[in-house]
């Protein structure tokens, strides 16, 4: 499978960045995304689909898979309120006491696809006060995979005495 990046300096990174900024004009828009209940739901609105053929104009690869987890970025961008500098697993682990603990963490490293992915993200935003990198988190869920698990893992500040998986 091939890296999908979304950088500010490239196309897809200076489209995603400036349709997630139309994004809070477009408060319709925005609140179907953010209802969303799933996937395919994010699939069927207007604010989604001008995304995807936006980035289908700049070479975006048009394949199921792609497109799905797209689809899981641009729902969960919708609860993004600030661009902020912190990657999600920094933002997670921010503080002596993470917003997210490891045990959690840990959960959402195990979500098997993009499916899973997306409820357990849409459940965290809140705790980090719906602010990360966009692009990271874009460039993340696209490439959902055992690559960006040992990323995230190695990013997180797991705290001094946490807990294993097996003692939980």
């Amino acid at each position: 499978m091939t890296s999908l990046n979304f950088r500010p300096e490239q196309a897809w990174g200076e489209l995603l960045l400036r349709w997630w900024r139309e994004l809070s004009e477009d408060t319709g828009g925005r609140a179907a995304l953010r209802r969303a209940p799933d996937i395919t739901a994010v699939v069927l609105i207007p604010a989604f689909q001008r995304l995807h053929r936006t980035l289908l104009g700049a070479g975006w690869p048009d394949q199921p898979w792609t497109n799905d987890r797209l689809a899981a970025a641009a729902a969960l961008l919708a609860h993004v309120r600030d661009h902020g500098e912190r990657t999600l697993p920094q933002a997670m682990s921010d503080g002596d006491k993470p917003v997210v603990s490891p045990l959690r963490f840990m959960r959402l490293l195990e979500a098997p696809d993009a499916d899973a992915l997306f409820t357990g993200l849409r459940r965290m935003l809140p705790l980090i006060k719906h602010r990360t990198d966009v692009l990271a988190l874009a460039t993340d869920v696209v490439n959902w995979g055992d690559a960006v698990k040992k990323r995230w893992a190695y990013a997180y500040e797991w705290p001094a005495k946490a807990k294993s998986r097996s003692a939980a």
